[in-house]
């Protein structure tokens, strides 16, 4: 009952009431059993983790209990719960890295650690899943702004060393996470050359969108047009005349964050329609701005 609860949640309350299942079975576990006693322990924590908590309370119960049942599951269960077990744990310290209870860097060996069963050749999902962790989790690591390059190279080599083996066409949205994720790092990398960045990041967000689309996947469809909007927000039309001004791009970049917004209202994705609807005010400005004006 509790995994079902988990798998197709209604609600946070569904949730909510999962952990107390698991709980109940937990407790109605003897010593006995070590390893059903630990996996009442690791549904509980990776139900913990689903809940939406502004504060981390949640997550530390949920990283608790992974650390508490991972030497029982090494002992007696088989490698690819382990590892699936050592792949939450690390989303969890990722997730606690913000609030400082936890470091990135054990977040990452935690990847690293689940890839070591988790290879392309026979866990491709769960692959291309571990490696995008890897990458962002460099990208959430507090640093310098030296180090940010260093992260932010890093980050991409972990996507385009993933996407070497992920395809769209066996792994049509393995492959779309990875490339979206790819175009971010490329757009938001600091470097001289932003013009040739926002040409690889738009190229990775096209070869995400021959996957995403309105009406299978529109969420993420939303999310891939609006930053490859960002992206043309700042490309020159003429790359040989960047001082011509991007009055094309801009109309492109309004046209793709229109469409994101009415998705994203649709879908009450309310925090991100207004990231949207600030960005389509800032573009209608600057097209304003480089209209020609006429004095008579």
């Amino acid at each position: 009952m509790a995994k079902g609860l988990q798998e197709k949640p209604h609600s946070t309350k569904d949730l909510r009431n999962a952990v107390s299942l698991y709980y109940r079975a937990y407790q109605m576990t003897g010593d006995d059993y070590p390893l059903l006693k630990a996996r009442t322990q690791v549904g509980m924590a990776s139900a913990l983790q689903l809940i939406p908590d502004k504060n981390s309370g949640l997550l530390l119960q949920a990283k608790i209990s992974y650390e508490e049942v991972l030497p029982i599951l090494q002992q007696l269960a088989a490698k690819e719960e382990v590892a699936e077990a050592k792949m939450n744990l690390g989303l969890v310290l990722q997730s606690l890295a913000p609030f400082n209870l936890a470091r990135i860097t054990d977040s990452i060996q935690a990847y690293q650690e689940a890839l070591q069963v988790f290879t392309w050749e026979h866990y491709p999902q769960q692959y291309a899943i571990l490696q995008n962790n890897i990458a962002n989790a460099y990208l959430s690591k507090p640093m310098t702004r030296e180090q940010q390059y260093a992260q932010q190279g890093l980050a991409i080599q972990t996507f385009e060393a993933a996407l070497q083996h992920i395809n769209s066409i066996d792994h049509p949205r393995e492959y779309a996470m990875l490339q979206s994720n790819l175009g971010n790092a490329w757009q938001y990398v600091p470097t001289n050359n932003l013009r040739d960045n926002l040409l690889r990041a738009i190229a990775a967000y096209d070869r995400a969108l021959k996957v995403r689309n309105y009406q299978d996947t529109s969420l993420e469809y939303a999310n891939t047009i609006a930053n490859k909007a960002n992206a043309l927000f700042n490309l020159p039309d003429d790359l040989a005349k960047p001082d011509m001004g991007n009055p094309q791009n801009l109309k492109k970049a309004r046209y793709y964050y229109q469409q994101a917004w009415k998705i994203f209202n649709t879908y009450k994705q309310v925090k991100q329609a207004e990231i949207v609807a600030q960005a389509i005010r800032e573009v209608e400005h600057k097209v304003i701005s480089s209209e020609p004006s006429f004095t008579s």
